[in-house]
């Protein structure tokens, strides 16, 4: 039976009896976790084992492991890695390069180890002057061409480890004045201005598995809705000009820049082009509201899924850890040129 078109969150380190009914009943495509989900490693891989023996299948599990501010599995038990700006700092353009490959290799490591299976990563947002820092030292540079670049090896990084990226926020939060998490950005950019710097990233990534819309609106192409509800913006620009034909899912529903109830968002979201809704509260009464507008993924929504799932790798490529950690140190740590 294919699955649901819903990526859910839940709400603590174990899966409640609601969660397990629910989530057999609904049989969303994959889960998302974060923070309050984890305890410990082993917890941790009990949990993601629940999930999937819980739907009968090996569903993707999703965090948001990027470093710096947003890192789910996080210190004492799991290493510290940096923000994607510090990858961009690294002296030379081939130690940028080999630093941000390196970064996302040992969190696809730390990643496969718990039984996730997909990163919300990389960042390919270019923050632009005077925006708001929601974006700030996650992005790895100023320009579309680092931000390519890096990105670019933080993907690779992931895939040879065995874990599949997720491009975000298709098609550029850069420029966005307020955080979308609490209100809804609108740019006022020229067309010519995001085709040049916001989206060359995502075009330049196009190939890519999977990608994360924006909550943000661009005058210049739908004056009135974000990217998610867009069917403008996202036929001709993210299908469109960029060329992504991978699985598109929405950013948060539950996330305070869109409006209306969550069963509206994701109607919304759906008939605007959107592969899968992404929920990540773990509320249950928003994930029962999403669920009953969440049509089985069937025809292109399908085989994009399928797709996605087919570039994670089952046996990652040989790692030393210990070596590839004390690597990664030493090109953060070398000085400016």
């Amino acid at each position: 039976m294919p699955a649901r078109a819903l990526i859910a969150g839940l709400s603590g380190p174990e899966l409640t009896d609601g969660e397990r009914r629910f989530f057999r009943e609904a049989d969303p495509w994959g889960f998302i976790l974060f923070r309050r989900n984890v305890r410990d490693r082993e917890q941790l891989r009990r949990l993601t084992g629940s999930l999937r023996e819980t739907v009968g299948r090996q569903a993707p599990v999703l965090v948001d492991q990027e470093g710096g501010r947003v890192q789910r599995l996080a210190p004492p038990l799991w290493p510290a890695y940096p923000p994607g700006r510090a990858y961009g700092q690294v002296p030379s353009r081939s130690g940028q390069r080999e630093a941000a490959w390196l970064g996302a290799r040992l969190i696809a490591h730390d990643l496969r180890e718990a039984g996730i299976d997909v990163n919300c990563l990389p960042v390919l947002d270019v923050p632009a002057p005077g925006a708001h820092d929601v974006i700030g030292d996650r992005a790895y540079g100023e320009t579309p061409e680092t931000v390519s670049r890096l990105g670019r090896a933080a993907a690779e990084g992931l895939l040879a480890g065995g874990v599949a990226p997720v491009i975000k926020h298709i098609p550029g939060h850069g420029r966005a004045g307020v955080d979308s998490h609490l209100a809804l950005p609108v740019v006022g950019a020229s067309l010519a201005e995001l085709e040049a710097c916001d989206f060359a990233p995502f075009r330049a990534l196009a190939d890519m598995p999977m990608a994360m819309t924006a909550h943000v609106v661009y005058t210049a192409v739908d004056p009135e809705q974000p990217a998610t509800t867009s069917a403008r913006v996202i036929g001709e620009i993210v299908r469109g000009s960029i060329g992504f034909d991978g699985l598109l899912m929405s950013d948060d529903l539950s996330m305070q820049a869109l409006q209306g109830d969550l069963g509206s968002r994701a109607r919304r979201a759906f008939a605007a082009g959107c592969d899968v809704a992404l929920h990540c509260n773990g509320d249950m009464a928003e994930m029962q509201a999403i669920a009953a507008e969440a049509p089985l993924l069937a025809g292109r929504a399908l085989a994009r899924a399928e797709s996605a799932l087919g570039r994670v790798l089952r046996q990652p490529e040989p790692l030393d850890v210990a070596a590839a950690r004390a690597r990664l140190a030493e090109l953060l740590a070398a000085p400016a040129a």
